[in-house]
């Protein structure tokens, strides 16, 4: 991080009206995302009793969501990204609905319902997630494009810690039905949030233009790049064998025997480290150094889950989660700062579908890995023995890849075309220096 930042940038960007309603729009929908993710692993354990679905359950929402992420990229680089994140945010509001018309029937339906509406919901991410950050950039002026991001990440981060804890809540005082219900509230204040905001002009493309050249381009981009490859396979392999979060059921159910209001606790934990980094990060911007920053927090990442593999208490497993988010933060900062830097504007939908495919790998295909693991290995044995593995993944890419051991965000400019470079290098000396 840098050492100097001007406080009246993080209020100018807070004085837009429309950046407002996409706070708004945020906190709302990670709410209702997270209180539906912990209700439905909840109460697909309590129906299964099996680790391995949990994993299976990851997988059914990350095959639409990683398989459509291209082609979201380029419709995102195509079309009005707010009419996309406006149908995609009312298949969410429907889904919930259906989860919550679902709940009382679970026992003689079975669990083959919620993978569908999983199915459904990473169809629905497939196309959110490339065109979300590329209309978030069109909403503020690009010097104020960081600080911006590290509100949207700040803002996410405080729902995530709040919706897990106010699910699992809801679950054990009315019920998976009640909570579902919260969560589709939820997500149609969200959707009211960004009907708010007006239609931006859409990204200029070749017309006529085949899908797979302008997929091609995108990938090119990313490709020829080696930070940017370097950092989200850095996140993809750490996440995909040192993740937990798709076992934590099970810990809160077995191993610590704590419920589903210690499951809130322990599902909001990563998010309460990673908050701290995100509001730090409206005041310091990523800066000098951000390289080797990057590859210590993942490696700071790897040490948490061992320790929280081999816990018992639980104190000590929700301290455990608290370092690993705090990480993970701090990883997400600098990774997300590099992608706004480097994508223009009529590539941030493609940019953004190849990092949304890392990200989606590494959460959902990471998910289905530790159900195979702890199937195979034993549910703590699997997460402490991916914490190691994460280690070494740190220590073979910093050896691989030196350009991202390298990296200084202040000189990402250089990646851009010569005018293009100027302009941004001044926006980010304005920042530092004011």
């Amino acid at each position: 991080m840098s050492d100097a930042a001007p406080a009246d940038s993080s209020r100018a960007v807070l004085q837009l009206p429309e950046f407002r309603a996409m706070l708004l729009a945020t906190v709302c929908s990670t709410l209702a995302g997270r209180a539906v993710a912990l209700t439905v692993a909840y109460q697909l354990y309590q129906l299964t009793k099996n680790p391995l679905t949990l994993g299976i359950l990851g997988l059914v929402e990350a095959i639409p969501a990683l398989s459509l992420a291209l082609l979201g990229g380029v419709v995102a680089d195509r079309n009005d990204r707010r009419r996309i994140l406006l149908i995609t945010t009312a298949l969410e509001t429907l889904c919930a609905l259906l989860f919550f018309v679902y709940a009382p029937h679970a026992p003689e339906l079975g669990y083959l319902p919620i993978l569908g509406l999983i199915f459904v919901l990473g169809t629905a991410r497939g196309f959110s997630d490339p065109a979300l950050p590329a209309f978030e950039a069109q909403v503020v002026p690009r010097a104020l494009l960081l600080r911006a991001s590290a509100w949207q990440s700040s803002a996410w981060q405080a729902a995530a810690i709040i919706g897990p804890a106010l699910g699992g809540g809801l679950y054990a005082a009315v019920g998976a039905g009640g909570a579902y219900l919260f969560a589709a509230v939820l997500y149609a204040l969200a959707l009211v949030a960004l009907a708010y905001v007006k239609a931006k002009p859409r990204p200029s493309f070749t017309p006529g233009e085949p899908v797979w050249q302008s997929v091609k381009e995108g990938l090119a981009f990313v490709v020829q790049r080696q930070v940017l490859v370097g950092s989200m396979a850095l996140d993809l392999f750490s996440v995909l064998f040192g993740g937990a979060v798709a076992l934590l059921p099970v810990f809160s159910s077995d191993i610590l025997q704590v419920g589903p209001q210690g499951l809130g606790v322990l599902v909001a934990a990563p998010s309460i480290g990673a908050l701290g980094v995100m509001l730090y990060a409206t005041r310091r911007p990523p800066g000098r150094g951000a390289g080797r920053t990057l590859l210590l927090a993942v490696a700071g990442f790897g040490v948490c889950m061992l320790v929280f593999g081999l816990s018992r208490n639980f104190y000590l497993s929700v301290g455990a989660l608290v370092f690993a988010g705090l990480f993970d933060g701090i990883s997400m900062v600098i990774r997300k700062a590099t992608l706004r830097l480097k994508a223009p504007d009529h590539m941030r939908g493609r940019v953004g579908a190849v990092s949304s495919m890392f990200i989606g790998a590494s959460n959902e295909l990471g998910a289905f890995e530790s159900g195979v693991t702890a199937a195979w290995l034993g549910t703590a044995r699997s997460v402490w023995a991916g914490g190691i593995v994460t280690l070494l993944v740190v220590a073979m890419t910093a050896y691989l890849a030196p350009e991202l051991r390298a990296m200084d965000l202040t000189d990402i400019a250089e990646d851009r075309s010569p005018e293009e470079a100027g302009k941004a290098a001044m926006e980010l000396e304005q920042g530092w220096e004011g």
